[in-house]
C-alpha cells in the first residue's frame, strides 16, 4: 500500500441549461487533497486551506474524509490514522461542484493508497451514494463533458468531445445557494410541453457540442425545467444572461443549482465577464468572474 498520495480534482458545471441532473462539464479550477495514511494508528488530522477553511468540518463528517473511509472499509483496511491536507480553489455552495470534488478526491485518494482496486465505474457509483445524482461527480471523475444516466440503481456515464476553442465564463455572486433549497423551489411535476421543450434542447445541446455547431448553442442552452423557478433565488438572472449575450456570449445558464451563472463563448471572455458583473451590480449584488477552459483529465493522481 502507498502511504502518501496527492490528488487533483476539477470543478464542474452541471445541468448546462436543459440537461438537468444528466449533463456536466469539468472546468479548469481545482482542489488538491494530500493524504498521508498511517497504519497501526488511529484518528484524523485535517487541515483545510483556501475555500471553506473556516467552515468545513475537520472530522469524519468532512465529505472527503468520509469518502476515503468508505473505500478503506470496502477494501478491508482497518486500524489506521489519516492526515489530510486540502487546498481548495472551488467556491462552496456556488454551483461549481465543491461537494462533488470533495467526494471524488476522497474516493480517489482512498483508492490510490489501497492499490487502485476499484474502477472509475465503481468510484462513480460510490460518489452517487454521497451526492445523490451523477451530474457533477461524473465530469469530476472522467473530465470533459459527460452524459450520465441511471438504471436499476446503477449510474453510468459517457464522455463526449468538443472543440477546445469553447470557453466558459463563470460569474460568481457573493451569496450562496444550498442545493437542497434550489431543489425545493422546483415543482413536483411538469407539463408535457415543457418536458418536450427540454428533451429537444438537450438533444440539440449534445449535437452542438459533438459537431462544434456553436451557432445553435444559444438555443440549446434554453430550459423550462429548473431555471424559471430558480430565478427567484438569483436576482437579475435573466438580465445577466442578456448582458452576457449582448457582450458576445453564445449563451448562458445557471451553473448547477447556482448561484454561479455560466456564459459560453468563443471570444471576448473578459468583456463578457465584466458585463455580467456590471449587470449584477444593478441588482445590488457583488460578484466576480473567472475564465475557464474545459478540463479533459478529471481527477488525477499528481504524486
Amino acid at each position: 500500500m502507498l502511504r502518501h498520495v496527492k490528488i487533483k480534482v476539477p470543478a464542474t458545471t452541471a445541468n448546462c441549461g436543459p440537461g438537468f441532473d444528466c449533463i456536466g462539464i469539468a472546468c479548469t479550477l481545482y482542489n488538491t487533497l494530500e493524504l498521508i495514511y498511517i497504519p497501526g494508528s488511529s484518528g484524523i488530522k485535517l487541515d483545510v486551506y483556501g475555500e471553506g477553511s473556516g467552515f468545513l468540518p475537520k472530522s469524519d463528517k468532512n465529505l472527503a474524509v468520509a469518502a476515503m473511509k468508505r473505500v478503506l472499509d470496502l477494501t478491508g483496511v482497518s486500524n489506521y490514522g489519516l492526515q489530510v491536507i486540502m487546498h481548495n480553489e472551488i467556491p462552496l455552495s456556488r454551483g461549481l461542484g465543491s461537494s462533488a470534488a470533495a467526494v471524488v478526491a476522497g474516493l480517489a485518494a482512498g483508492n490510490a493508497v489501497t492499490g487502485n482496486k476499484l474502477s472509475k465505474s465503481d468510484l462513480l457509483n460510490l460518489a452517487v451514494e454521497f451526492e445523490g445524482h451523477p451530474d457533477n461527480v461524473a465530469p469530476a471523475l472522467y473530465g470533459g463533458i459527460t452524459i450520465s444516466y441511471s438504471e436499476k440503481g446503477k449510474a453510468s456515464s459517457m464522455c463526449i468531445e468538443t472543440s477546445n476553442l469553447l470557453k466558459l465564463v463563470a460569474v460568481i455572486p457573493e451569496f450562496t445557494i444550498a442545493t437542497k433549497k434550489a431543489r425545493e423551489v422546483m415543482p413536483k411535476s411538469v407539463l408535457v410541453g415543457d418536458a418536450v421543450y427540454n428533451i429537444s434542447r438537450t438533444a440539440l445541446l449534445v449535437g452542438c457540442l459533438c459537431q462544434n455547431k456553436f451557432e445553435l448553442l444559444g438555443e440549446a442552452l434554453r430550459d423550462k425545467l429548473h431555471q424559471p423557478y430558480r430565478q427567484t433565488l438569483i436576482p437579475g438572472m435573466y438580465s445577466v444572461f442578456e448582458a452576457a449575450r449582448a457582450a458576445g456570449a453564445i449563451g448562458a445558464a445557471i451553473s448547477g443549482s447556482g448561484s454561479t451563472l455560466m456564459a459560453y463563448t468563443l471570444q471576448d471572455e473578459d468583456r463578457i465577464g465584466q458585463a455580467m458583473v456590471d449587470c449584477f451590480k444593478k441588482f445590488d449584488i457583488d460578484s466576480r468572474y473567472i475564465v475557464l477552459n474545459i478540463d479533459t483529465t478529471g481527477v488525477e493522481l499528481i504524486s
